[in-house]
């Protein structure tokens, strides 16, 4: 068995999280940073739901959607408007921030700012992205690409060169559709690394003109990694999700949070009490 690392995220100004510990970690936030008062209005709903359930947060935001179905899709507002905004998030709410990075020349100016640096799916196998994160002083999140084999998971903390969080988020099944194997959370815990389930985007339906989702998945799919065993829940919310700017499918009210969370943790604490 892998020795369990646990990852610290945060601290100083900023409340910390720590994933891999004694208690389940929720990582949230808009898909895009759309506007100044989206994210402020998510990023307060986020932190006081999350106090109201005792759990340590840590918002998420992405500055660049680079992988848009189509060429002229939304993508972000860049990458040092989007900094600004997660550094305003950071400072008025003292959580921890995170957002993903597409290119290596991304990482020093994102790891400057936030908590926590995202690796995408997609991007999960590009062995100098994975360096260039892991010579950070920043704690790592990368995403498991859809099409990445269990076995092939010890390479991803290999190329980051130390512990980092592991995230499930459904592996392509045809055309249009992912699906979520409860077993990938078991073989991602055999790595050793703090493990996260990403239940908005294991919702997905890609393809087509845009990508769609099935937001009424997401409650039963996040209870269901909860009882396999995660550190983490990430999940990704929108006052109004039907006119979000990207992930409109998937996004889950920010409304609809607290009931969400207060199902998870009943089972999450099943789980703990049952293996403690």
């Amino acid at each position: 068995m892998a020795t369990r690392h646990t990852i610290r995220v945060g601290g100083g100004a900023v409340t910390p999280a720590v994933l891999g510990g004694d208690a389940l970690v929720l990582i949230a936030g808009p898909c895009g940073l759309e506007s100044p008062g989206i994210v402020d209005e998510v990023a307060a709903g986020v932190r006081e739901v999350a106090d109201r359930c005792g759990l340590p947060v840590i918002f998420k935001g992405s500055f660049d959607k680079a992988n848009r179905t189509r060429a002229g899709a939304w993508r972000g507002p860049g990458l040092e408007r989007g900094l600004q905004l997660l550094a305003e998030v950071r400072t008025r709410y003292r959580i921890p921030v995170t957002t993903d990075v597409h290119r290596v020349e991304q990482v020093g100016p994102v790891a400057s700012v936030v908590d926590l640096v995202q690796v995408p799916a997609f991007l999960c196998r590009q062995t100098d992205l994975l360096r260039a994160c892991g010579e950070t002083d920043r704690a790592v999140n990368v995403k498991r690409g859809q099409f990445l084999a269990p076995d092939a998971l010890g390479g991803i903390p290999e190329k980051v060169g130390r512990a980092c969080v592991l995230t499930e988020r459904g592996t392509t099944f045809g055309h249009g559709d992912l699906v979520f194997d409860p077993r990938m959370l078991v073989w991602m815990r055999s790595t050793g690394m703090p493990v996260c389930f990403d239940a908005t985007h294991s919702v997905q339906q890609p393809g087509g003109r845009h990508t769609g989702g099935r937001r009424e998945m997401v409650a039963p799919l996040a209870r269901a990694a909860v009882a396999v065993g995660v550190d983490a829940l990430f999940v990704e919310v929108h006052p109004d999700p039907s006119s979000a700017k990207s992930d409109a499918g998937s996004q889950v009210a920010l409304a609809d949070l607290p009931a969400l969370l207060e199902a998870v943790l009943a089972v999450d604490r099943a789980v703990r009490s049952a293996t403690d």
